[in-house]
């Protein structure tokens, strides 16, 4: 895996060598390993599907999915927004330990942050065993050149580097531009196309194709065949649905290709909606640490597994590296991970009791464990005016798509009670809309999980 960049006319290999130092050597493709498909929406709601409550017939093939396979009603992102979660799904740590605390952003000069090049990810984890990877999409890892996909194990990019309301909105191929302006009606589908080509390309070896779509992150957009102009504001639907059909064209490739039986097949979100989307009822959105922020879809399917199975315990995004590692016999040091194989809590050998907490920048906000959830910080709020005007709204030429968006009236969830205060503490099995403050009644739990939250923080200490 020798990456070679030009810059400025000098083909430099030093850079391609930054994650390939860290893993073993590439062994013949062992044909036996399951393939991974990893499919990441952007910003998709809790209530998003209607496997999870949304209209139904919406979604019919995430449906499917989800009744061939597993289906989790508590599982966690560990911060509100893309870039650390979505370090956290590749490393299987939480932000505080790979150290991506915000989003890298060109058009607002943050610049520098990425996934430290020493941090080895899912796919560094698999080259060892012969397998080819890419990632087709969004990356928001960083987007300078260090910290390109091709330096962190994958084979192959294709997409954009960042959120697709980022200015340039541009779609790369490995290291080079190739759609400097990009038309969004049609990324969900160039974005298939591309996986597929993927498939189509390695399904002689394993492969693990890691698909991050763009949609439904605003600007929200959709091609001619789903957009429905006819009925306004509810492009929102338009986008979800034309998600649904590409989901169920790269399905239906890799069971007409024969691979379904060995093939892992995850169906997340990164985080919870922006305004137009749909929480499920939970409090909050985006960027805020209510459940509606941090609880996500997340679907699994894989090889021998149980099938039309609903979890109703918590999990959360680090547990999908030692997860998927431990369905393809990988031999990694787990010590280093917050997640955990989530594989005996589906198959019912364990109850996983443990703290999840959830982090907004460099603070900790809440923790959950059980049935408990306890903001150990000021909760988060996002209440935009409803005359607010997007600055990064679509143009018609550095942002193209549809000029009918979501509004912040259109907010997603239940809205927080802007006194909500540090220390509250909510039962969220008796109130999964976090209404009442239970602290008072509960210190014993308060304390209780503060000293965990301390432990988890510093395990080193007696």
């Amino acid at each position: 895996m020798k990456l070679k960049i030009l810059i400025g006319g000098i083909l430099l290999a030093s850079i391609g060598f930054l994650g390939v130092s860290r893993v073993n050597k590439v062994e013949s493709p062992d044909r036996d390993k399951p393939n991974i498909v990893l499919i990441v929406a952007d910003d998709m709601g809790y209530g998003d599907l209607s496997c999870y409550g949304a209209a139904q017939g919406l979604t019919p093939n995430i449906d499917v999915l989800a009744s061939k396979g597993v289906k989790y009603t508590h599982f966690y992102a560990p911060t509100p927004y893309c870039a650390p979660a979505r370090a956290s799904i590749l490393t299987g740590k939480q932000p505080l330990h790979h150290g991506l605390l915000e989003n890298p952003a060109p058009d607002a000069g943050i610049d520098e942050p990425g996934l430290a090049p020493e941090e080895v990810t899912l796919a560094e984890h698999l080259v060892p065993h012969g397998y080819r990877s890419a990632i087709i999409g969004k990356w928001h890892l960083g987007h300078q050149e260090q910290f390109f996909p091709r330096n962190q194990g994958f084979d192959h990019y294709y997409g954009i580097l960042y959120s697709n309301d980022m200015r340039p909105v541009q779609i790369w191929e490995n290291e080079t531009v190739v759609q400097p302006v990009v038309d969004q009606r049609y990324i969900t589908q160039d974005y298939t196309d591309q996986a597929i080509d993927f498939i189509n390309q390695n399904q002689e070896q394993p492969f693990f194709l890691y698909l991050a779509h763009a949609m439904p992150h605003k600007p929200l957009a959709a091609s001619p065949k789903f957009y429905t102009p006819d009925t306004p504001d509810d492009l929102y639907q338009d986008v979800i649905r034309e998600l649904d059909h590409h989901v169920g064209r790269l399905l239906k490739h890799i069971d007409d290709q024969g691979l379904r039986d060995n093939t892992i097949i995850i169906f997340m979100s990164d985080n919870g909606p922006w305004f137009g989307g749909s929480t499920g009822n939970l409090k909050g959105m985006k960027a805020t640490n209510w459940e509606g922020g941090i609880r996500i879809p997340f679907i699994i399917d894989y090889p021998e597994g149980p099938a039309g199975q609903t979890v109703d315990q918590p999990a959360w995004i680090p547990d999908i590296l030692p997860t998927v590692a431990d369905l393809a016999g990988l031999e990694i040091d787990d010590q280093q991970l917050d997640g955990r194989s989530i594989i005996p809590q589906i198959e019912g050998k364990e109850q996983i009791d443990r703290l999840i907490p959830s982090i907004h920048n460099d603070r900790v906000i809440t923790v959950r464990k059980g049935d408990w959830k306890l903001f150990v910080d000021q909760p988060t709020h996002f209440n935009l005016p409803k005359d607010w005007v997007d600055p990064r709204a679509p143009d018609g030429k550095t942002i193209i798509a549809q000029k009918e968006q979501s509004r912040p009236a259109a907010y997603p969830g239940l809205r927080p009670d802007e006194q909500a205060k540090k220390g509250a503490l909510f039962h969220l099995t008796n109130d999964p809309e976090e209404r009442e403050d239970l602290s008072a009644q509960y210190p014993e739990v308060v304390q209780a999980l503060t000293a965990e939250l301390q432990q988890f923080l510093n395990p080193n200490q007696p």
